[in-house]
């Protein structure tokens, strides 16, 4: 078993602890114990972290596409060779299985050799004009951005923060969350050893809000991207228009799943139930509100009953297990609350419903039927191992409760009438859409949303054009 590393600040490519810093404990998730110390950065490192990422924008904008790609692809090998341990230190920081650990590390190997790719197709173009005339648009890297990652995908989200940015030519500050600080550290470590500049990229831990203030109010940085809350978007998004900061917002969702009457039900159920308690629930665009046609309802729910009863629930880090703990005891505790609160409001609970063991941040996988619209659960992202299942009359009345949140992250539906599959791509308000899949997420392609969900993208073209601006050129 991988040994959990020794923690710190990266700056310049300086590794910094201790020195009368604060620190702060990393716990495993699973046992409820301190793992790690972390130590936390004073506003003189954020300051030098800063003059790094100028000195660093400085050299990088003016680097080869050629050299930017050889990093991006270098860090991709590196990533790929050191999954295994990669995913050890992430199963005991954040709780996940083992495999489901791996398979983010190289997703995230894949995200960079991508955009390595991408620094080559960063495309201008000139307009017609008369002889002796020429007008031009131009792309250029937008500046230092200060990127704010959470902890659901410590690997992942870290490779969509910096890489981008990077393919780009931007430089980049880095917050990782405080819990998952060594999966951060080893994935920029990777970029470093193939052979970014450090000053390039920086990562920095801290009380969030102190540290994004900090990093906001210096004219140094030009962008920011946050993954988080919709509540901590709207809170970061203020703070950036007070000097006009670009944005990208990857925010909360609430994932309606549309089970229609002749669709496979067997095969949607194969796929939406194990998806449905990936990651214990905790991801942002994890199918939440099952929305269920009548004729299947009942074979719908008793069928994804028996699946999710059939789950594996364990430490990370045994074999054969298909879901961890909650990443943070914060996890179990909104959960209890949310669906006592369900079944006050008259929901039945089909199965779960309750903590599991004695130590760590265990909930059973649950699953609610015949929620009404004023439990809380019904409203806001449960971002848990909760499953609802309600059942609906038709499709009118299914798309407006895909539709009725102000959530728009991701959604799925299940039919085999092509013709209603392009009418619920078309009236589906959602900024990425699965059509009998259980993925609405690939490299190549955007990742982002609307409404409340979000702003701007990452992955995929536009994840790079993102840390671009456009210029335009006028020659007479």
């Amino acid at each position: 078993m991988t040994d959990y590393p020794s923690l710190h600040l990266l700056i310049g490519g300086e590794k910094l602890a201790g020195a009368g810093r604060n620190t702060q404990d990393v716990l495993n998730p699973a046992t409820g114990e301190a793992i790690g110390t972390l130590p936390l950065a004073t506003p003189a490192d954020l300051d030098t972290a800063l003059d790094n990422a100028a000195m660093g924008f400085a050299a990088w904008r003016a680097a080869a596409p050629e050299k930017r790609a050889s990093v991006l692809t270098g860090a991709a090998q590196l990533l790929r060779e050191r999954a295994g341990t990669i995913a050890e230190i992430m199963t005991r920081e954040q709780g996940k299985p083992l495999a489901e650990a791996k398979g983010e590390t190289i997703y995230g190997a894949m995200l960079l050799e991508f955009y390595a790719g991408e620094c080559k197709r960063i495309y201008g173009r000139t307009m017609p004009r008369p002889a002796g005339k020429r007008a031009e648009v131009r792309y250029e890297p937008v500046g230092p951005i200060a990127a704010f990652a959470p902890w659901n995908f410590p690997v992942i989200n870290i490779a969509r923060k910096v890489g981008g940015p990077i393919a780009a030519g931007c430089s980049v500050i880095v917050k990782p969350s405080e819990e998952t600080p060594a999966s951060a550290l080893a994935t920029v470590q990777c970029l470093l050893d193939a052979g970014l500049p450090p000053e390039v990229c920086q990562v920095v831990f801290g009380v969030p809000d102190e540290v994004s203030r900090h990093l906001m109010a210096s004219p140094i940085i030009r962008k920011i991207s946050f993954t988080g809350s919709t509540a901590v978007g709207k809170h970061l998004a203020a703070l950036a228009a007070e000097d006009l900061k670009r944005t990208t917002m990857e925010l909360g969702g609430h994932g309606p799943v549309l089970i229609f009457g002749d669709a496979d039900i067997d095969r949607a159920l194969d796929t939406m139930a194990p998806n449905a308690f990936r990651n214990a629930g905790q991801v942002c665009v994890s199918p939440t509100r099952f929305i269920v046609e009548e004729p299947v309802f009942d074979k719908f729910r008793d069928g994804f009953i028996e699946r999710v009863k059939a789950l594996k629930v364990g430490n990370g880090l045994e074999d054969g297990v298909q879901m961890g703990p909650m990443a943070n005891s914060r996890g179990p505790d909104q959960i209890e609350r949310m669906v006592s609160d369900a079944v006050e409001h008259g929901a039945h609970l089909d199965t779960g419903g309750e903590r599991i063991g004695n130590q760590g941040y265990f909930y059973a996988p649950t699953v609610l039927s015949q929620v009404p619209d004023n439990a809380e659960i019904m409203n806001e992202e449960p971002f848990g191992p909760v499953a609802i299942i309600n059942r609906y009359a038709g499709e009118e009345e299914m798309l407006a409760e895909a539709n009725r949140l102000p959530y728009g992250l991701a959604a799925y539906a299940w039919s085999n009438d092509p013709v209603r599959q392009e009418r619920l791509t078309q009236q589906i308000e959602a900024g990425m859409i699965a059509i009998n899949a259980g993925g609405v997420s690939a490299v190549d392609m955007p990742f982002g949303g609307v409404k409340w969900s979000g702003h701007g993208h990452e992955d995929g073209h536009e994840g790079v054009m993102a840390c671009m601006v456009a210029k335009s050129v006028h020659v007479g």
